[in-house]
Formats: structure tokens, C-alpha cells, sequence
């Protein structure tokens, strides 16, 4: 195959693959924004508040090293979403009734439809768990979108890479003779046996 046919193909092909990582990343950073917006937005309409600063809300071991940096804040980011749920309602949940689950409250109180302790047990624990699951969602999506953050970024490294590759691509292509061949085969006489 001659040279310059190859290293056009290379080179063709080098452009074609920055657009796609081009492409990529933009959905990608698309994807980032879609994720952060939604999370702010759904997290800012619940109106949520951490307890204010010296609060006695604050003040247990199981909360307060872990709430203290957003005390008086709306919450409205994912990490402050899973430290909400993780360190506020699962601590006043497992206060409810003695560290039972919403599961084995609400069983209970089926089994005791007359127990009004239990029904507000179960209803205090649904609430709570929703909540949390809510939150611990919106936490998640909050990672997906720094991740689609980070390949974004990579997508465009590597699309920066892959244009100045190709364009030495074509550099290199004006160096090249017409008649170059990419694995030219050495032609080498070999001597005929001399009879003894």
C-alpha cells in the first residue's frame, strides 16, 4: 500500500475520532448540567433547612460532627442531601420505636390494628424513610453528574490530543513521496550455489 494512501486514511480517521470525542463530551457536559440542575431544583423546592448553628439539634455525637459545616443552610446539594439523611433522619428514625424498621413496625401494627402507639410508629417511620430515600436519590444522581463532569473533561483531553495528532497527520502526509510504500520489501540477490 503506498504511504500516502495510508496516512491519509490515518490521518481521516484521527479527525473523525476528535469529532466524536467532541460530540461526546458535549452530551456529556450536557448530561452534568441536566443532572445538577434537577438536583438543585427538586432539592430546593422541599425547603428543607439544617438546624441553625449551636441548636440543640446539633448537639448529639451522631449528628453534629457531620452537620455542623451546613448548620442554618437551605440544603440543596447532593452531598448535603446524603449528610441530611445519613446523619439527621436515620439518627431520629432509629429513635422511633427502638432501632425497628418501618418493615417490622408496620407488620406489628397490622397485627394490632387497635394500637394507636404502633400506626404512629409506622406512619412517622414511612414518612421518614421516604424522605431519606428521597434525598439519598437525589445524592446519587448529584455523583452521577460529577462523573459525567469528569468524562466530559476527559473526552476533550483526549480530543485535543487526538486534532494535534492528525494535524501532524498531515504535516507528515506533505513529507511523503508519491511512490513510498508502508512496508517496502527489501529485494536482495541471493547467490546461486557455485558447483564444486
Amino acid at each position: 500500500m503506498r504511504r500516502k494512501v495510508f496516512d491519509t486514511l490515518l490521518t481521516t480517521g484521527g479527525l473523525v475520532v476528535t469529532v466524536v470525542l467532541l460530540v461526546a463530551g458535549s452530551l456529556l457536559m450536557w448530561g452534568h448540567s441536566f443532572a445538577n440542575s434537577n438536583v438543585h431544583q427538586q432539592l430546593s423546592e422541599q425547603q428543607i433547612f439544617f438546624p441553625a448553628k449551636g441548636s440543640p439539634a446539633l448537639a448529639p455525637a451522631a449528628i453534629g460532627p457531620y452537620l455542623n459545616k451546613y448548620a442554618g443552610q437551605q440544603l440543596l446539594t447532593g452531598p448535603q442531601a446524603k449528610a441530611y439523611a445519613d446523619h439527621f433522619i436515620a439518627v431520629h428514625l432509629s429513635e422511633v420505636a427502638g432501632g425497628k424498621t418501618y418493615a417490622e413496625v408496620s407488620t406489628a401494627a397490622l397485627a394490632n390494628p387497635n394500637d394507636a402507639t404502633l400506626k404512629a410508629q409506622a406512619a412517622t417511620l414511612f414518612q421518614g424513610t421516604t424522605l431519606r430515600g428521597l434525598l439519598l436519590e437525589a445524592y446519587a444522581f448529584s455523583v452521577i453528574g460529577q462523573l459525567t463532569l469528569i468524562a466530559a473533561i476527559c473526552s476533550f483531553v483526549l480530543a485535543a490530543i487526538m486534532l494535534v495528532l492528525a494535524l501532524l497527520g498531515f504535516w507528515h502526509l506533505g513529507k511523503v513521496g508519491e511512490t513510498d510504500e508502508v512496508l517496502a520489501r527489501r529485494h536482495t540477490a541471493t547467490a546461486s550455489p557455485v558447483p564444486a
